[in-house]
């Protein structure tokens, strides 16, 4: 199989595991939002602001590091997992220390034992890992479909079961634990690797002179997103929280099954290739348009249907979250163009180049955090808006060098599908001003706006929309000569 089948197929297979994933825990999360209301959502959501932040300590970029890594063998892998272990003990210690202090800090002293009990997805974390490593590295993307599908379905009966019997907050923590739990033990079982009794200080240190810049890189930007939270919990209320956190919550989800997939086959692949620049550009700007293609419409969409869609699923009690899903949906719009150039600089090896981006936009974004705070977290939430536009030409820029790729082409890539997602996402909007039920409204909104994309694509000759339909017609046709 060529690089491009072999991209194509575990592109596909990560997709559909995300898909089955986020799909079912959409869902779920539906459901749960009726029954426990935001001010449960809003408690879950101060807790998990810790265990996210704590959790970037849990890799230290020494995933990436394997993945990047030519030659890793069997001592880097052991050495990392024997590592990954410890640390993910050391955190929960003091995880489980702090928590009583973190309570006193909002004023919530019913917080000590949720974060205690999140905290335990950091051990499981450790194990899971090296595995993922593992069959990221070697693309072995199937592995994750069955493991992560298993444990999503799981911890769906668990925590639908736990909420409709009155167990509140921990209806959520225990969800999390079981989901991370069983998609631990399948991946175990399933991913044929295992540690060997050796462990070697010598590459621990090389693996880490990589890895320490991608830790600083993804702690920054970890507390950086959690900080507007945090702000959040601390000088407003419980519900405001879970109104903003829901907004980013919803078209998170559905860019995660695309981003994701996208950000774990680029890196293996483009690290794999990472002395033919000219194939890394290729596969940076083929990213982008095919990642684009897809996220646009989607969140030109959820923008467009956000109120009849809140007021059906989640219920009235849930309507202040619309602006934010609104606003939220357009930062997500534009997360292929960080995902596509930050893959790009970590394959070329240049992890300290990576690091100062981040503390570039960090601080671009913690200004504007300061400033927006102050007025109301609608402003926050606008904030955003700003911050993901620079951003996009901050992680753009160096690739302007180092691939010939610059953010006026990436643009330029681009447009079509802004143009055709903006159309038609007008036009969907549109629908909602018939007065119509929202069931009704929804039932003509999601087929219309899918049928005008595609349509449009069509019209206007779209070149990435062929390639989008020859790598499924190609991967079809693979599969069933293989049955």
């Amino acid at each position: 199989m060529d690089l491009r089948q072999k991209a194509a197929s575990n592109f596909i297979w990560r997709f559909l595991e995300r898909f089955g994933a986020q799909g079912v825990g959409f869902v779920v999360s539906m459901v749960l939002s009726r029954r426990l209301g935001p001010e449960i959502y809003g408690l879950v959501a101060t807790v998990t602001v810790f265990t996210s932040i704590v959790n970037v300590f849990v890799t230290c970029g020494l995933n990436d590091a394997l993945i990047q890594k030519k030659n890793a063998d069997d001592l880097d892998f052991s050495t990392v997992f024997y590592f990954n272990i410890f640390m993910c003990l050391t955190l929960y210690g003091l995880m489980y220390a702090a928590a009583p202090l973190i309570a006193r800090i909002y004023e919530e002293p019913e917080l000590t034992a949720p974060i205690r009990g999140l905290s335990l997805i950091l051990v499981f974390g450790g194990i899971k890992n090296i595995q993922v490593a593992y069959v990221s590295r070697n693309l072995m993307f199937k592995r994750f479909f069955y493991a992560t599908l298993a444990g999503t379905l799981a911890a769906a009966v668990v925590g639908i079961w736990m909420a409709y019997n009155g167990y509140g907050v921990w209806a959520l923590i225990v969800q999390n634990l079981v989901n991370t739990t069983i998609d631990t033990v399948i991946l175990w079982l399933t991913v044929h690797w295992r540690p060997k009794r050796m462990f070697s200080f010598e590459r621990l240190k090389g693996l880490f002179s990589y890895a320490w810049k991608l830790l600083a890189s993804s702690l920054v930007d970890t507390v950086y997103n959690k900080l507007a939270q945090i702000v959040i919990g601390l000088r407003y209320t419980k519900e405001d929280l879970a109104y903003y956190n829901k907004g980013d919550t919803i078209p998170s989800l559905l860019v995660t099954n695309i981003n994701d997939s996208t950000n774990n086959i680029l890196l293996p692949i483009m690290s794999s290739e990472q002395d033919d620049i000219a194939q890394v550009r290729a596969m940076t700007r083929r990213a982008i348009q095919l990642s684009s293609f897809i996220i646009m419409p989607m969140m030109a969409g959820l923008a467009a249907v956000a109120l009849p869609f809140v007021r059906l699923v989640l219920a009235d009690e849930w309507l202040l979250a619309v602006p934010y899903l609104q606003i939220f949906s357009f930062v997500f719009a534009f997360y292929c163009v960080h995902t596509a150039n930050l893959n790009a600089i970590k394959a070329l090896g240049r992890s300290d180049l990576f690091l100062k981006l981040e503390i570039i936009k960090k601080v671009v974004g913690i200004v504007t955090l300061i400033v927006t705070a102050q007025i109301s977290v609608m402003a926050m939430a606008l904030g955003q808006v700003f911050t993901c536009i620079t951003g996009q030409i901050i992680n753009s820029w160096p690739n302007r060098k180092l691939l010939g790729y610059s953010y006026r082409e990436q643009l330029k890539d681009m447009l079509p599908h802004i143009l055709l997602s903006v159309g038609m996402g007008l036009t969907v909007w549109a629908v909602a001003l018939l007065g119509l039920s929202d069931l009704i409204t929804l039932l003509i909104q999601i087929p219309l706006g899918i049928a005008l994309y595609i349509a449009g694509a069509k019209l206007f000759k779209l070149e990435i929309a062929d390639y989008a339909i020859g790598l499924v017609k190609g991967l079809l046709n693979r599969n069933k000569k293989t049955e």
